[in-house]
């Protein structure tokens, strides 16, 4: 069964958790740049996700577009990083168990709020996809995005490059009235507009909203779409502790606010930024 097959399953379906985060504890830098620089720390987190009975593996290779490595000065190959992202997720997956290539914004705001161009950066998530795709991807997750538009780029590039499917998730700054993202856009707009585009799904992570408040985004989203939603929060909402960003929701406490998210309509349930293997399994078991 290929991935657009299994994604029309009534199954819910289980995806793992942050990478950044659990990179972080090990005493690396966040960043996908670790696919190239650290590929056996990367391998044994995809590993350990592997091993909670995951359905879908992300890639780690948030952000490794053109664009936000160069304007970041990353100092990692394009080809490079993305192939490997690829690669080592391919590796941990096990029977049964698909691999999302996984983009994310450039880091640069779009015209007329900034200087990036939408056919800039559509060629730069071109290339990302067409990376991912090469190094045997099943399909693609677009997450993180803060900015509707910018995400519509990244799918019509998606989709452009491969007949695969392609997975889009929002970030959300506030449940309130409906959900909004930093630049204004509502859950529902957000729903319409990636249904509009030819998403193979639809939904929400990261942000700064916990697992109960991104029940009601699943909610307002559901109503506006006849697709699967996805809801990927985090372990709680950041706080900042000693100067560094900690994420301190137990196991326990996110599973009780992904079984919210599961009532309002998620078919798609993992975990993001302060998630581990542990809030994975306690998210599992919520599951038939």
């Amino acid at each position: 069964m290929n991935l657009s097959e299994f994604l029309t399953t009534p199954k819910t379906i289980l995806l793992d958790g942050a990478m950044g985060t659990q990179l972080a504890e090990v005493g690396l830098e966040m960043g996908g740049q670790n696919s190239a620089t650290h590929p056996d720390e990367v391998l044994a987190v995809h590993r350990q996700y592997a091993a909670c009975g995951v359905d879908l593996l992300i890639t780690n290779t948030l952000t490794m577009n053109r664009v936000f490595i160069e304007a970041h000065n990353v100092g990692v190959d394009v080809r490079q990083v993305n192939l490997a992202g690829a690669k080592l997720a391919r590796a941990a997956a096990q029977n049964g168990q698909y691999v999302l290539g996984n983009l994310s914004s450039t880091g640069k705001m779009l015209e007329p709020f900034g200087d990036l161009t939408g056919p800039i950066a559509c060629e730069a998530f071109k290339e990302q996809a067409a990376i991912l795709a090469e190094g045997g991807v099943d399909g693609f997750i677009i997450e993180t995005m803060f900015d509707v538009q910018e995400a519509l780029l990244a799918l019509q590039a998606c989709r452009e490059v491969a007949a695969l499917p392609v997975l889009a998730s929002i970030s959300f700054t506030t449940a309130v009235k409906g959900g909004r993202t930093m630049m204004g856009n509502s859950a529902q707009d957000c729903a319409r507009a990636l249904t509009e585009a030819g998403a193979s799904a639809v939904g929400a992570n990261c942000g700064s909203i916990d697992p109960f408040q991104m029940a009601e985004i699943i909610a307002a989203m559901r109503a506006a779409t006849p697709l699967p939603i996805l809801a990927e929060p985090n372990a709680g909402k950041p706080k900042l502790v000693g100067g560094q960003t900690v994420f301190d929701m137990s196991p326990a406490e996110f599973a009780a606010g992904m079984a919210q998210c599961l009532q309002a309509g998620a078919q798609l349930v993992g975990g993001c930024c302060g998630t581990s293997p542990a809030h994975i399994r306690a998210l599992a078991k919520l599951l038939p």
